[in-house]
Protein backbone atom coordinates (compact mmCIF):
# COMPACT_ATOMS: atom_id res chain seq x y z
CA UNK A 1 0.00 0.00 0.00
CA UNK A 2 1.63 3.35 -0.91
CA UNK A 3 1.66 6.43 1.27
CA UNK A 4 -0.35 9.58 1.65
CA UNK A 5 2.76 11.46 0.13
CA UNK A 6 2.59 9.50 -2.68
CA UNK A 7 -0.16 11.43 -3.87
CA UNK A 8 0.31 14.47 -6.50
CA UNK A 9 -0.12 17.46 -4.16
CA UNK A 10 -1.48 20.90 -5.44
CA UNK A 11 1.52 23.81 -5.83
CA UNK A 12 1.53 25.59 -2.46
CA UNK A 13 -1.03 28.17 -1.95
CA UNK A 14 0.31 31.22 0.06
CA UNK A 15 0.19 31.20 3.44
CA UNK A 16 -2.51 33.55 4.24
CA UNK A 17 -3.37 32.18 8.14
CA UNK A 18 -1.90 31.27 11.12
CA UNK A 19 -3.18 28.83 12.78
CA UNK A 20 -3.10 27.60 16.92
CA UNK A 21 -3.94 24.34 17.01
CA UNK A 22 -3.40 21.29 15.52
CA UNK A 23 -5.67 18.59 16.70
CA UNK A 24 -9.01 16.85 15.32
CA UNK A 25 -11.02 19.49 15.28
CA UNK A 26 -9.40 22.07 13.71
CA UNK A 27 -8.25 19.51 10.95
CA UNK A 28 -11.36 18.60 10.63
CA UNK A 29 -13.32 21.56 10.80
CA UNK A 30 -11.05 25.11 10.08
CA UNK A 31 -8.38 23.53 7.18
CA UNK A 32 -11.51 21.35 5.72
CA UNK A 33 -12.97 24.84 5.08
CA UNK A 34 -10.24 26.14 3.74
CA UNK A 35 -9.65 23.09 1.48
CA UNK A 36 -13.07 24.15 -0.04
CA UNK A 37 -12.63 27.36 -0.53
CA UNK A 38 -9.53 26.52 -2.25
CA UNK A 39 -10.99 23.83 -4.60
CA UNK A 40 -13.45 26.34 -5.65
CA UNK A 41 -10.73 29.19 -6.74
CA UNK A 42 -12.36 31.79 -3.57
CA UNK A 43 -8.98 31.93 -1.29
CA UNK A 44 -5.81 30.25 -2.82
CA UNK A 45 -4.27 30.13 0.18
CA UNK A 46 -2.95 28.19 3.23
CA UNK A 47 -2.07 28.08 7.25
CA UNK A 48 0.92 27.71 8.76
CA UNK A 49 0.16 26.04 12.08
CA UNK A 50 1.39 26.32 15.38
CA UNK A 51 1.76 23.12 17.32
CA UNK A 52 0.35 25.12 21.33
CA UNK A 53 1.82 22.77 23.21
CA UNK A 54 5.28 20.86 23.59
CA UNK A 55 3.97 17.48 22.84
CA UNK A 56 1.65 17.75 19.43
CA UNK A 57 1.49 16.60 15.95
CA UNK A 58 4.12 18.50 14.26
CA UNK A 59 6.64 15.50 13.45
CA UNK A 60 3.47 13.72 12.45
CA UNK A 61 2.20 15.85 9.79
CA UNK A 62 5.87 16.44 8.97
CA UNK A 63 6.37 12.35 8.31
CA UNK A 64 2.84 12.84 5.80
CA UNK A 65 4.04 16.26 3.86
CA UNK A 66 0.79 17.70 5.98
CA UNK A 67 -1.23 15.80 3.91
CA UNK A 68 -4.54 13.83 5.34
CA UNK A 69 -7.69 12.39 4.84
CA UNK A 70 -11.22 14.15 6.08
CA UNK A 71 -14.00 11.20 6.29
CA UNK A 72 -17.12 13.01 6.21
CA UNK A 73 -20.06 10.12 8.34
CA UNK A 74 -23.59 10.85 8.55
CA UNK A 75 -27.12 11.80 7.71
CA UNK A 76 -27.92 14.32 4.87
CA UNK A 77 -32.00 15.11 4.43
CA UNK A 78 -32.30 11.42 5.83
CA UNK A 79 -29.88 9.78 3.65
CA UNK A 80 -26.66 8.10 5.00
CA UNK A 81 -23.29 9.94 3.60
CA UNK A 82 -19.72 9.21 3.70
CA UNK A 83 -17.21 10.82 1.52
CA UNK A 84 -13.81 11.21 2.00
CA UNK A 85 -11.23 14.27 0.78
CA UNK A 86 -7.34 14.56 1.33
CA UNK A 87 -6.79 17.78 2.74
CA UNK A 88 -4.18 20.05 1.24
CA UNK A 89 -4.26 23.53 2.66
CA UNK A 90 -1.61 22.93 5.90
CA UNK A 91 1.51 24.58 4.63
CA UNK A 92 3.63 23.71 7.04
CA UNK A 93 3.55 22.66 11.21
CA UNK A 94 5.82 25.00 13.66
CA UNK A 95 6.75 23.98 17.33
CA UNK A 96 7.80 26.99 18.97
CA UNK A 97 9.61 24.85 22.17
CA UNK A 98 11.80 24.34 19.05
CA UNK A 99 11.51 27.06 16.83
CA UNK A 100 10.48 30.03 18.41
CA UNK A 101 12.66 32.17 16.34
CA UNK A 102 10.94 30.90 13.17
CA UNK A 103 7.61 31.08 15.15
CA UNK A 104 8.13 35.22 15.38
CA UNK A 105 9.50 35.35 12.22
CA UNK A 106 6.13 34.68 11.11
CA UNK A 107 5.42 38.56 12.46
CA UNK A 108 7.47 39.75 9.46
CA UNK A 109 4.79 38.04 6.87
CA UNK A 110 2.42 40.80 5.62
CA UNK A 111 0.12 38.35 3.53
CA UNK A 112 0.46 36.25 7.06
CA UNK A 113 -2.52 38.42 8.57
CA UNK A 114 -5.19 36.12 9.59
CA UNK A 115 -4.99 34.03 12.74
CA UNK A 116 -7.30 31.21 14.21
CA UNK A 117 -7.32 28.68 17.10
CA UNK A 118 -8.59 26.34 19.21
CA UNK A 119 -6.24 25.46 21.73
CA UNK A 120 -8.75 23.85 24.60
CA UNK A 121 -11.40 25.83 26.46
CA UNK A 122 -8.30 26.10 28.72
CA UNK A 123 -6.19 27.77 26.19
CA UNK A 124 -7.65 31.10 26.76
CA UNK A 125 -6.38 32.10 30.40
CA UNK A 126 -3.85 34.73 31.38
CA UNK A 127 -0.15 33.67 33.33
CA UNK A 128 1.40 36.09 34.94
CA UNK A 129 3.98 33.46 35.67
CA UNK A 130 4.65 33.68 31.44
CA UNK A 131 7.12 36.82 30.97
CA UNK A 132 8.65 38.40 27.72
CA UNK A 133 12.04 36.73 28.26
CA UNK A 134 10.57 32.85 27.78
CA UNK A 135 10.97 31.89 24.31
CA UNK A 136 8.34 30.15 24.60
CA UNK A 137 6.17 31.79 27.03
CA UNK A 138 3.43 28.79 28.21
CA UNK A 139 0.27 30.04 27.66
CA UNK A 140 -1.36 30.40 24.51
CA UNK A 141 -2.31 34.36 24.92
CA UNK A 142 1.48 34.79 25.96
CA UNK A 143 2.83 33.65 23.19
CA UNK A 144 0.37 35.36 21.06
CA UNK A 145 1.16 38.49 22.77
CA UNK A 146 4.99 38.11 21.75
CA UNK A 147 3.81 37.50 17.83
CA UNK A 148 1.51 40.52 17.55
CA UNK A 149 4.11 42.72 19.24
CA UNK A 150 7.05 41.38 16.94
CA UNK A 151 4.37 42.44 14.37
CA UNK A 152 4.07 45.80 16.26
CA UNK A 153 8.13 45.92 16.22
CA UNK A 154 7.64 45.46 12.32
CA UNK A 155 6.06 48.28 11.48
CA UNK A 156 3.14 45.88 10.02
CA UNK A 157 -0.32 46.08 9.76
CA UNK A 158 -2.63 44.13 12.40
CA UNK A 159 -3.94 40.89 12.44
CA UNK A 160 -8.27 39.58 11.64
CA UNK A 161 -8.07 36.98 15.03
CA UNK A 162 -11.00 34.22 15.54
CA UNK A 163 -10.33 31.75 18.20
CA UNK A 164 -12.68 28.66 18.07
CA UNK A 165 -12.28 27.87 21.62
CA UNK A 166 -15.88 26.95 22.92
CA UNK A 167 -15.96 29.29 25.43
CA UNK A 168 -18.44 32.51 25.38
CA UNK A 169 -17.23 36.02 24.30
CA UNK A 170 -13.82 34.37 22.99
CA UNK A 171 -12.77 37.34 21.04
CA UNK A 172 -13.02 39.19 23.94
CA UNK A 173 -11.35 37.11 26.21
CA UNK A 174 -8.60 36.57 24.46
CA UNK A 175 -8.21 40.14 23.75
CA UNK A 176 -8.34 41.21 27.30
CA UNK A 177 -5.43 38.47 27.91
CA UNK A 178 -3.43 40.00 25.52
CA UNK A 179 -4.02 43.27 27.24
CA UNK A 180 -2.99 42.30 30.79
CA UNK A 181 0.37 40.72 29.15
CA UNK A 182 0.67 43.97 27.61
CA UNK A 183 1.04 45.41 31.03
CA UNK A 184 2.58 43.37 33.36
CA UNK A 185 5.50 43.44 30.45
CA UNK A 186 5.23 47.07 30.45
CA UNK A 187 4.76 47.05 26.87
CA UNK A 188 4.93 50.79 25.63
CA UNK A 189 1.68 52.61 25.17
CA UNK A 190 1.94 52.57 21.23
CA UNK A 191 1.61 49.32 21.34
CA UNK A 192 -1.56 49.64 22.97
CA UNK A 193 -3.09 51.98 20.65
CA UNK A 194 -1.51 49.93 17.84
CA UNK A 195 -3.48 46.66 19.07
CA UNK A 196 -6.59 48.71 19.34
CA UNK A 197 -6.66 50.33 15.83
CA UNK A 198 -5.03 48.06 14.00
CA UNK A 199 -6.30 44.37 15.09
CA UNK A 200 -9.86 42.62 14.67
CA UNK A 201 -10.22 40.60 17.47
CA UNK A 202 -13.99 38.35 16.39
CA UNK A 203 -15.80 36.39 18.84
CA UNK A 204 -17.00 33.60 17.04
CA UNK A 205 -19.12 29.99 17.62
CA UNK A 206 -18.31 26.75 15.84
CA UNK A 207 -20.33 23.61 15.70
CA UNK A 208 -19.07 20.13 14.05
CA UNK A 209 -19.22 17.31 15.56
CA UNK A 210 -15.17 15.53 14.71
CA UNK A 211 -14.79 12.16 16.35
CA UNK A 212 -11.36 12.16 15.17
CA UNK A 213 -9.05 8.88 14.24
CA UNK A 214 -11.08 5.74 13.17
CA UNK A 215 -9.62 3.47 15.05
CA UNK A 216 -11.59 0.60 14.94
CA UNK A 217 -12.12 1.16 10.91
CA UNK A 218 -8.62 2.55 10.49
CA UNK A 219 -7.08 -0.37 8.52
CA UNK A 220 -10.70 -0.54 6.54
CA UNK A 221 -10.39 3.06 5.41
CA UNK A 222 -6.63 2.68 4.59
CA UNK A 223 -8.09 -0.32 2.00
CA UNK A 224 -10.80 1.56 0.74
CA UNK A 225 -8.57 4.95 0.11
CA UNK A 226 -5.63 2.94 -1.11
CA UNK A 227 -2.94 4.94 0.89
CA UNK A 228 -1.63 4.52 4.51
CA UNK A 229 -3.04 7.52 6.70
CA UNK A 230 -2.08 7.93 10.19
CA UNK A 231 -3.86 10.97 10.81
CA UNK A 232 -6.81 10.77 8.45
CA UNK A 233 -10.07 12.53 10.59
CA UNK A 234 -14.00 11.91 10.83
CA UNK A 235 -16.43 14.31 11.28
CA UNK A 236 -19.87 14.93 10.83
CA UNK A 237 -20.99 16.56 7.37
CA UNK A 238 -23.36 18.96 9.19
CA UNK A 239 -20.67 22.38 10.25
CA UNK A 240 -21.59 26.23 11.74
CA UNK A 241 -19.44 28.48 12.36
CA UNK A 242 -20.77 32.20 13.20
CA UNK A 243 -18.26 34.80 13.26
CA UNK A 244 -19.34 38.67 15.56
CA UNK A 245 -17.41 41.21 12.42
CA UNK A 246 -18.71 44.97 13.72
CA UNK A 247 -16.21 45.90 11.36
CA UNK A 248 -17.63 44.35 8.19
CA UNK A 249 -14.31 43.35 7.19
CA UNK A 250 -13.33 40.02 8.04
CA UNK A 251 -15.90 38.70 5.24
CA UNK A 252 -14.33 39.99 2.45
CA UNK A 253 -10.75 38.32 3.77
CA UNK A 254 -12.54 35.04 4.57
CA UNK A 255 -15.35 34.69 1.78
CA UNK A 256 -16.60 31.00 3.48
CA UNK A 257 -19.85 31.75 2.55
CA UNK A 258 -19.05 32.23 -1.07
CA UNK A 259 -17.62 28.74 -1.35
CA UNK A 260 -21.56 27.42 0.37
CA UNK A 261 -20.39 26.78 3.56
CA UNK A 262 -22.43 27.47 6.44
CA UNK A 263 -20.75 30.40 7.87
CA UNK A 264 -22.68 33.56 9.27
CA UNK A 265 -21.06 36.41 9.60
CA UNK A 266 -23.29 38.72 12.58
CA UNK A 267 -23.27 42.08 14.29
CA UNK A 268 -24.36 40.23 17.20
CA UNK A 269 -23.56 36.32 18.22
CA UNK A 270 -25.52 36.49 21.45
CA UNK A 271 -29.16 34.73 19.83
CA UNK A 272 -27.20 32.25 17.67
CA UNK A 273 -25.12 31.26 20.93
CA UNK A 274 -27.96 30.81 22.65
CA UNK A 275 -29.75 28.91 19.99
CA UNK A 276 -26.84 26.27 20.13
CA UNK A 277 -26.51 26.20 23.67
CA UNK A 278 -30.45 25.33 24.00
CA UNK A 279 -31.06 23.56 21.23
CA UNK A 280 -28.16 21.40 20.62
CA UNK A 281 -26.72 21.39 24.15
CA UNK A 282 -30.41 21.66 25.88
CA UNK A 283 -31.73 18.16 24.54
CA UNK A 284 -28.88 16.54 25.25
CA UNK A 285 -28.82 17.39 28.47
CA UNK A 286 -32.64 16.72 29.02
CA UNK A 287 -32.43 13.59 27.55
CA UNK A 288 -29.55 12.46 29.53
CA UNK A 289 -30.89 11.10 32.96
CA UNK A 290 -33.91 9.93 31.52
CA UNK A 291 -32.81 8.19 29.15
CA UNK A 292 -29.57 6.52 31.57
CA UNK A 293 -32.78 5.41 34.12
CA UNK A 294 -34.41 3.90 31.35
CA UNK A 295 -30.94 2.00 30.45
CA UNK A 296 -30.36 3.63 27.03
CA UNK A 297 -26.81 4.38 25.45
CA UNK A 298 -26.54 6.14 23.32
CA UNK A 299 -28.16 9.71 21.60
CA UNK A 300 -28.96 7.64 18.81
CA UNK A 301 -30.91 4.79 20.45
CA UNK A 302 -32.83 7.71 22.43
CA UNK A 303 -34.09 9.29 19.08
CA UNK A 304 -34.91 6.18 17.24
CA UNK A 305 -37.21 4.93 20.58
CA UNK A 306 -40.77 5.11 20.52
CA UNK A 307 -41.23 6.55 23.96
CA UNK A 308 -37.90 9.24 23.94
CA UNK A 309 -37.80 10.01 20.17
CA UNK A 310 -41.01 11.97 20.62
CA UNK A 311 -40.50 13.52 24.03
CA UNK A 312 -37.57 15.27 22.37
CA UNK A 313 -39.24 16.28 19.78
CA UNK A 314 -41.97 17.97 21.35
CA UNK A 315 -39.22 18.90 24.17
CA UNK A 316 -38.01 21.38 21.03
CA UNK A 317 -41.19 22.53 20.03
CA UNK A 318 -43.50 23.25 23.01
CA UNK A 319 -41.00 24.68 25.16
CA UNK A 320 -36.95 25.27 23.64
CA UNK A 321 -38.32 27.17 20.49
CA UNK A 322 -40.48 29.28 21.58
CA UNK A 323 -38.71 30.67 23.93
CA UNK A 324 -35.58 31.86 22.01
CA UNK A 325 -35.68 35.23 19.92
CA UNK A 326 -34.79 34.37 16.01
CA UNK A 327 -37.22 33.79 13.32
CA UNK A 328 -39.38 30.70 14.37
CA UNK A 329 -38.62 29.08 10.25
CA UNK A 330 -34.83 29.39 11.00
CA UNK A 331 -34.63 27.59 14.81
CA UNK A 332 -37.29 24.84 13.48
CA UNK A 333 -35.08 24.42 10.46
CA UNK A 334 -31.99 24.23 12.69
CA UNK A 335 -33.93 21.91 15.11
CA UNK A 336 -34.32 19.46 12.44
CA UNK A 337 -30.95 19.68 11.38
CA UNK A 338 -29.94 18.92 15.11
CA UNK A 339 -32.29 15.67 15.19
CA UNK A 340 -30.64 14.23 12.04
CA UNK A 341 -27.12 14.76 13.45
CA UNK A 342 -28.65 12.96 17.12
CA UNK A 343 -29.80 9.81 14.40
CA UNK A 344 -26.20 9.92 12.71
CA UNK A 345 -25.48 6.47 12.56
CA UNK A 346 -21.47 6.90 12.70
CA UNK A 347 -21.14 8.76 15.71
CA UNK A 348 -22.15 6.69 19.06
CA UNK A 349 -22.14 9.51 20.97
CA UNK A 350 -22.81 7.74 24.49
CA UNK A 351 -24.86 9.38 27.18
CA UNK A 352 -22.56 8.74 29.68
CA UNK A 353 -19.96 10.86 28.23
CA UNK A 354 -23.10 13.75 28.21
CA UNK A 355 -23.72 13.29 31.44
CA UNK A 356 -20.77 14.50 33.37
CA UNK A 357 -21.57 17.44 35.41
CA UNK A 358 -24.78 17.50 34.77
CA UNK A 359 -25.76 19.79 36.93
CA UNK A 360 -23.56 22.89 35.96
CA UNK A 361 -24.75 21.96 32.19
CA UNK A 362 -29.10 21.91 33.56
CA UNK A 363 -28.00 25.45 34.88
CA UNK A 364 -26.29 26.53 31.55
CA UNK A 365 -28.33 25.18 29.19
CA UNK A 366 -32.23 24.37 30.43
CA UNK A 367 -32.67 26.52 34.07
CA UNK A 368 -32.65 29.93 31.47
CA UNK A 369 -35.45 28.39 29.42
CA UNK A 370 -37.16 26.89 32.91
CA UNK A 371 -36.98 30.92 34.04
CA UNK A 372 -38.66 32.58 30.77
CA UNK A 373 -41.56 30.00 31.08
CA UNK A 374 -41.77 30.84 34.61
CA UNK A 375 -42.25 35.03 33.04
CA UNK A 376 -45.00 33.62 31.24
CA UNK A 377 -46.64 31.69 33.99
CA UNK A 378 -45.74 28.76 32.28
CA UNK A 379 -45.06 24.93 33.62
CA UNK A 380 -42.39 23.56 31.04
CA UNK A 381 -43.44 19.80 31.71
CA UNK A 382 -40.48 18.16 30.34
CA UNK A 383 -37.82 20.17 31.09
CA UNK A 384 -39.21 19.53 35.47
CA UNK A 385 -39.17 15.84 34.41
CA UNK A 386 -35.48 16.57 33.53
CA UNK A 387 -34.76 17.96 36.36
CA UNK A 388 -36.34 15.58 38.33
CA UNK A 389 -34.84 12.72 36.16
CA UNK A 390 -31.03 14.13 37.32
CA UNK A 391 -32.01 14.64 41.37
CA UNK A 392 -33.26 11.09 40.74
CA UNK A 393 -29.96 9.68 39.18
CA UNK A 394 -28.09 11.85 41.30
CA UNK A 395 -29.37 10.60 44.74
CA UNK A 396 -29.43 6.67 43.50
CA UNK A 397 -26.03 6.30 41.14
CA UNK A 398 -22.52 7.12 41.15
CA UNK A 399 -22.26 10.73 38.80
CA UNK A 400 -19.45 12.80 38.16
CA UNK A 401 -19.26 16.22 39.01
CA UNK A 402 -18.13 18.55 41.22
CA UNK A 403 -17.18 17.85 44.79
CA UNK A 404 -19.57 20.55 46.16
CA UNK A 405 -22.23 19.47 43.97
CA UNK A 406 -21.72 15.94 45.48
CA UNK A 407 -21.75 16.39 48.91
CA UNK A 408 -25.25 18.02 49.08
CA UNK A 409 -26.85 14.73 47.38
CA UNK A 410 -24.82 13.03 49.63
CA UNK A 411 -26.28 14.95 52.69
CA UNK A 412 -29.92 14.48 50.95
CA UNK A 413 -29.62 10.93 51.11
CA UNK A 414 -29.39 11.16 54.81
CA UNK A 415 -32.91 12.43 54.88
CA UNK A 416 -36.16 11.12 55.02
CA UNK A 417 -37.30 9.99 51.45
CA UNK A 418 -40.30 12.64 51.75
CA UNK A 419 -37.95 15.51 51.91
CA UNK A 420 -34.74 14.56 49.87
CA UNK A 421 -36.14 16.06 46.46
CA UNK A 422 -37.47 19.77 49.16
CA UNK A 423 -34.11 19.72 49.85
CA UNK A 424 -32.29 19.24 46.65
CA UNK A 425 -34.91 22.52 45.28
CA UNK A 426 -33.84 24.33 48.22
CA UNK A 427 -29.72 24.38 47.28
CA UNK A 428 -28.75 28.06 46.09
CA UNK A 429 -24.96 26.44 45.94
CA UNK A 430 -26.44 23.61 42.93
CA UNK A 431 -28.81 25.83 41.32
CA UNK A 432 -27.71 29.64 41.92
CA UNK A 433 -31.32 30.19 43.36
CA UNK A 434 -33.66 28.34 44.87
CA UNK A 435 -36.24 26.10 42.63
CA UNK A 436 -38.60 25.44 45.63
CA UNK A 437 -40.93 26.49 43.67
CA UNK A 438 -41.42 23.75 41.69
CA UNK A 439 -41.50 21.39 44.98
CA UNK A 440 -44.77 19.85 44.10
CA UNK A 441 -44.40 19.10 40.47
CA UNK A 442 -41.05 17.77 40.90
CA UNK A 443 -41.62 15.73 43.81
CA UNK A 444 -44.58 14.01 42.14
CA UNK A 445 -42.17 12.96 39.12
CA UNK A 446 -39.35 12.26 41.41
CA UNK A 447 -41.94 9.24 42.93
CA UNK A 448 -43.80 8.45 39.51
CA UNK A 449 -39.91 7.69 38.60
CA UNK A 450 -39.03 5.48 41.93
CA UNK A 451 -42.56 3.45 41.25
CA UNK A 452 -43.27 3.04 37.69
CA UNK A 453 -40.08 4.45 35.74
CA UNK A 454 -39.18 7.30 33.33
CA UNK A 455 -41.09 5.16 30.62
CA UNK A 456 -44.69 5.52 32.42
CA UNK A 457 -43.44 9.62 33.18
CA UNK A 458 -42.66 10.64 29.83
CA UNK A 459 -46.01 8.68 28.90
CA UNK A 460 -48.04 10.45 31.19
CA UNK A 461 -46.61 13.72 30.01
CA UNK A 462 -47.35 13.00 26.51
CA UNK A 463 -51.09 11.85 27.03
CA UNK A 464 -51.45 15.16 29.71
CA UNK A 465 -50.26 16.98 25.72
CA UNK A 466 -53.17 14.99 23.77
CA UNK A 467 -55.57 16.03 26.64
CA UNK A 468 -55.14 19.87 26.71
CA UNK A 469 -54.98 19.81 22.68
CA UNK A 470 -58.22 17.76 22.86
CA UNK A 471 -59.79 20.26 25.17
Amino acid sequence: MKKITEIEKPTNAAEKVIQFGEGNFMRGFFDWQLQQMNTQGKFNGSAVVVQPIQQGLAKMLAEQDNLYTVILEGLVEGQPVQTSEVITTISRVLNPYEQWQDYLALAEIDALDIIVSNTTEAGIVFDPQDKPTDAPPKSFPAKLTALLYQRYRSKKSGYTIIPCELIDRNGEKLKACVQQYSTLWQLEDSFTTWLENENVFCCSLVDRIVPGYPKAKAAEFNQLHGYEDRLMVTAEPFMLWVIEDPSQTVAQKLPLPDAGLNVIFTDDLTPYRERKVHLLNGPHTAMVPLARLAGLETVEEVMLDSDFGPFIDQLFSEELIPMLDLPQEELNQYAEQIKERFKNPYVHHQLQSIALNSVSKFNARLLPILLRHQQQQVVPSRILASLAGLIKLYLTTDCQDDAAVLTCFAEARLLPASEQVSFILAQELLWGMDLSGYQQEVTEMVTTLSEQGPRQLIRSLKNQQSQKKAE
